[in-house]
């Protein structure tokens, strides 16, 4: 168990709102920020690398590891699919005398900042619209038009959470939205 607690940047947005891009850019400029690595039971995608850009473990482990108690926080994002943050994680990075960061679904980032609560700093990325976000999705090129279907759902889902968020920060240009991020964090880390 941790002595030292730092704070916790929550990031939430709809996929492809930008919060991976703006949460990349804030942990090149703040040396106090580490990423935390969440757990999934879906398959790496790409380059994707276990314990850097995710800890890619079974379903049945993470079942075993929830009814062990040792996420903080967890989701069945998709139907089969989960995501969760292990206490560990966070602890590792606060042993280390950092904050974590967190790049995260919309429901997981709620559920950190009522657990954190003024410890957390919740930020909701909006895009500058459903269509954008559309766009934007289906201009990755890497999912099926079912899964795409299936973000679009959720995405207009989640938009509805932004208001319990304790910023919404509006992605309408990336440069700007990201040194809105940047004043943001560092305001919050010197309280």
């Amino acid at each position: 168990m941790s002595n030292k607690q730092g704070k916790l940047i929550i990031f939430s947005a709809p996929s492809g709102a930008g919060k991976t891009t703006i949460v990349r850019n804030l942990l090149g400029q703040i040396p106090d920020l580490e990423f935390s690595i969440s757990a999934t039971t879906r398959k790496p995608r790409g380059n994707e690398r276990d314990g850097i850009d995710y800890y890619f473990i079974t379903k049945e482990d993470f079942l075993h590891r929830i009814a062990k108690k040792q996420f903080v926080e967890f989701e069945e994002v998709y139907s089969g699919t989960f995501y969760g943050t292990l206490r560990s994680e966070i602890e590792r990075i606060w042993d280390k005398g950092k904050h974590v960061i967190f790049d995260i679904d919309v429901e997981g980032g709620l559920h950190l900042k009522r657990k954190y609560e003024e410890h957390a700093l919740a930020i909701f990325v909006q895009p500058p619209s459903l269509e954008v976000l559309k766009q934007r999705l289906s201009g990755r090129g890497t999912d099926s038009p079912e899964k795409l279907e299936e973000r679009y759902i959720k995405a207009e889902k989640e938009l509805n959470y932004a208001p319990q968020f304790d910023i919404i920060l509006k992605n309408h240009d990336l440069n700007t939205a990201c040194a809105e991020a940047k004043q943001l964090v560092l305001d919050f880390l010197k309280q």
